[in-house]
């Protein structure tokens, strides 16, 4: 009798992980308010940069479920806007260091020898680096004197892109040195030495016969590093060098209203709240997708 496929018992074993469940839902709930964000701001006849100085600071109604900021505008349409912003920069992020770190590390452990030298040096030396530093600096680069193009300077989005190309460049190692450690060991095996006796090259191994098995810590590693850069992005539009206005992202919504967090704690409150739910969410996640994708478990269960 067949047994289970490898799908039904990797899922099996997800839904068993509660907190894990919880977390993709409040994931989903969380992506589908922020992609939803014109729909209620249209539903609920406000808008994100309206400017309303005669409305300020007012308490949660039909209109304004959440109130009103310093500036009348409201505070629900700001951070689901706000909520788009970070889970892009987040996710985009997070999918670019682990593409990153693949290529790398697949590279590194397939053909080893000095290339694998030369290629986790280079990763020593970027994991020994102070991160939270090294961001702020490559976040205050003058984008005008490394000969970027102009539009791209003067975009309104420039500082969006500059979060996810600084997060991209630094935040590979993990995914790098997973992979590269898995490699090492599936580079060896059986189906791997007779693709090449059947003639198959160097990439189309690396392609078709050993990333698909690379799936499993790439998953992960990514899902967890996607709460992280949510943090950190949030930790330099706090300290003004992330995403800047027009642009509401959470942490520069935490940064406008620290200065009102007496008079007006909910305006910092919110934003914090979020943070925390996604960042929590994303490990909890990440957690149950590591737990699911065990291949000792899997095959322990089947």
């Amino acid at each position: 009798m067949k047994g289970p496929g490898m799908f039904s018992l990797t899922l099996g074993r997800f839904l068993r992980h509660r907190l894990a469940v919880g977390s993709a839902g409040v994931v989903m709930v969380l992506a589908l308010a922020a992609i939803a964000a014109p729909a209620i701001e249209a539903a609920l006849g406000v808008g994100a940069e309206t400017v309303d100085l005669f409305n300020r600071f007012a308490a949660p109604t039909a209109a304004h479920p959440l109130g009103t900021d310093d500036l009348g505008r409201d505070v629900l349409a700001r951070l689901l806007y706000g909520g788009r912003v970070s889970l892009f920069v987040g996710i985009t992020a997070a999918l670019a260091a682990a593409a990153i770190g693949t290529v790398i590390g697949l590279a590194s452990g397939y053909y080893g020898g000095r290339l694998d030298a030369v290629l986790m040096r280079i990763t020593d030396a970027i994991i020994a680096l102070p991160l939270l530093p090294l961001l702020i600096v490559l976040a205050a680069l003058d984008l005008e004197k490394l000969g970027l193009p102009e539009a791209l300077v003067t975009s309104e989005n420039v500082s969006l892109y500059r979060i996810v190309a600084i997060v991209a460049v630094v935040g590979w190692t993990t995914v790098a040195r997973l992979v590269r450690s898995a490699a090492l060991a599936l580079r060896e095996r059986p189906f791997v030495l007779a693709a090449h006796a059947q003639g198959a090259g160097a990439l189309r191994v690396m392609a078709v016969h050993i990333l698909p098995n690379l799936a499993s810590p790439i998953v992960v590693a990514t899902t967890l590093s996607a709460g992280n850069v949510i943090l950190l992005e949030s930790v330099l539009s706090f300290l003004g060098l992330g995403i800047q206005p027009p642009i509401p992202s959470w942490g520069n919504l935490l940064t406008n209203a620290q200065e009102l967090i007496w008079s007006a704690p909910a305006l910092a409150f919110y934003p914090g709240i979020l943070i925390f739910i996604t960042v929590i969410a994303f490990n909890f996640l990440g957690d149950g997708l590591q737990d699911a994708l065990d291949p000792k478990a899997i095959e322990r269960a089947r």
